[in-house]
């Protein structure tokens, strides 16, 4: 998720600034006026790279990784009500490392982690699109995570926050209200962790240390209650976890990210994304993974897959972005002549105005799916996130 990145950049740079005037022991709040470069020069650097695969560790890794500079918890959903209206989500946390190694300071106010939290809701009845972001410290207990063999999982931004109702990870219960506008949802157990990439270690770009660790949940069942201008509805569906964790920022090469999650109805799911470069000589970086009915998966590239832009959307914030899509994967590594046994299928956002206008402007939206598997009609749901075209 670039989008996420790019916002850990910029919470990153100001982080840098905090501990900088934390150190000479003042106690500061962010300011959006502080300067870019004066914010990098502060950034502390010693922070571990993502080099190398992993042992994943469950449910230590549903917890914060505080060596590393960057993580988020990602969650988006599909949801419908007993007559089918439908709603997507998103509640996505970001903890970024103000600096690494030994910490000094003991004022209950001093803090070694910012974080961040979105929640974003679509309304496909009404075209109605709610967007809103916070920002604190883990500091005072206002904002934290954990995960441990004695400490149940927990993420948490105020009272917006992610938390098991157990002993285990899962079931785990989702929060987030503003502005009259909320989800108090369950998720249940689904398929099973999904190790992107190479065992988990997902490139970002083609130099050693521009890589994430990155896992997913991609099928939990889901039900709650979604609140909304003086109504509660009850809903059911499916949600997504994306969990990634790294200590650098996207390769220098690209521009931008378009990245697909799908939850299909024959009971497949696809996680594709494509790091597009700075022009068309460049080299564009193809990550994917499906993940069979059963929970098996298996990695996919580039020379598998077909994806065509088939409209455009324009933002009144200025910018331009894609809009729907062809997506074509094949079995015999020829996209541009899916075979009869591919997937064939068109991409489409439930509504266009998806933009979420925070620190980073992006596109994050709720999508359905139609087309053909090996000749047969198939369906779904997902979510698809877009930066780089932003004016």
């Amino acid at each position: 998720m670039v989008a996420a990145i790019c916002l850990a950049i910029v919470m990153a740079t100001l982080a840098g600034a905090v501990y900088a005037l934390t150190r000479a022991g003042v106690e500061a709040e962010v300011s959006a006026s502080l300067s870019l470069p004066d914010a990098l020069r502060t950034t502390d650097a010693g922070f571990k790279s993502v080099t190398a695969p992993r042992q994943f560790a469950f449910p230590e890794d549903h917890g914060p990784h505080p060596d590393y500079a960057l993580e988020w918890w990602y969650f988006t959903g599909n949801l419908d009500t007993h007559d089918s209206r439908h709603f997507g989500y998103e509640l996505t946390f970001f903890r970024v490392g103000i600096t690494s190694g030994e910490f000094d300071r003991t004022s209950d106010w001093a803090a070694r982690q910012m974080y961040t939290a979105h929640f974003a809701l679509t309304d496909v009845q009404d075209e109605d699109f709610y967007a809103f972001e916070r920002y604190s410290r883990d500091a005072l207990g206002l904002a934290g995570a954990a995960s441990s063999p004695t400490t149940p999982f927990r993420v948490w931004l105020e009272d917006w926050s992610v938390a098991a109702t157990g002993d285990d990870t899962l079931p785990m219960r989702l929060y987030a209200a503003s502005a009259g506008v909320g989800i108090d949802l369950t998720l249940r157990d689904g398929k099973g962790v999904v190790l992107n990439g190479e065992g988990g270690l997902s490139r970002k770009g083609f130099s050693h240390g521009e890589a994430s660790y990155y896992y997913s949940l991609t099928r939990l069942p889901t039900d709650g209650t979604i609140t909304l201008n003086g109504q509660t509805f009850a809903v059911s569906g499916l949600s997504w976890l994306d969990r990634e964790w790294s200590s650098t920022q996207l390769s220098t090469e690209h521009e931008g990210w378009d990245w697909f999650s799908m939850q299909l109805s024959d009971g497949r799911d696809i996680m594709y994304g494509v790091l597009r470069p700075h022009d068309v000589n460049g080299r564009a970086l193809h990550l994917g993974t499906v993940i069979e009915t059963d929970g098996s998966y298996a990695s996919i590239d580039g020379k598998h897959i077909r994806l065509d832009v088939l409209d455009w959307w324009e933002s009144p914030n200025g910018g331009t972005y894609p809009s729907r899509w062809r997506f074509r994967m094949s079995d015999d590594g020829s996209a541009s002549d899916p075979s009869g046994d591919s997937l064939d299928i068109v991409i489409t956002p439930y509504i266009s105005d998806q933009e979420l206008d925070t620190i980073v402007r992006y596109w994050e939206g709720a999508v359905r799916i139609e087309g053909t598997s090996a000749s047969e009609p198939i369906s779904g749901s997902g979510y698809v996130e877009l930066t780089g075209y932003a004016d």
